[in-house]
């Protein structure tokens, strides 16, 4: 039985392939859900950690203070921010309202691609500059 090249598991996550860009954001989208569900299992573990009482607390924040948590904070902004505005640029398209009108089956095809990338292109340069603007209060407020 021969095996198909098709059918390559988790390695196919990481090629966005015949889909373009658009193939990239959705790699992009998973990837950032996992980060997601990654933080807000950490947020429950460390706002559990207050029934440890006060001292087991100031111990998790002292240690928790640093350059390194504040890029991480700054890495969880960044996915939020992307998954969000990605979330809503898939939900109108699953909506049918970033997809236009049909035209009329005329060879060659026109696929709707080109009705959906000016929103793709719109929400991920507000994404860009969302992230860039986080990158700047991250850098303005002293931390730790």
């Amino acid at each position: 039985m021969e095996r198909s090249s098709e059918n390559i598991g988790i390695v196919r996550w990481l090629a966005g392939g015949r889909r373009g860009f658009e193939g990239y954001l959705y790699i992009l989208h998973r990837i950032s859900g996992l980060a997601l569900l990654l933080f807000l299992a950490m947020h429950v573990f460390f706002t559990g950690a207050r029934l440890l009482g006060q001292e087991a607390w100031e111990r998790l924040l002292a240690a928790t203070q640093g350059p390194v948590f504040v890029f991480l904070e700054y890495l969880v902004y960044c996915a939020f921010v992307f998954h969000a505005f990605n979330g809503v640029r898939l939900i109108l398209i699953e909506l049918g309202l970033a997809v236009g009108r049909p035209d009329h089956p005329v060879f060659p095809y026109r696929g709707s691609i080109h009705k959906q990338r000016p929103l793709m292109i719109v929400l991920m340069v507000i994404t860009a500059v969302l992230i860039v603007l986080g990158g700047f209060e991250v850098l303005r407020f002293p931390h730790g």
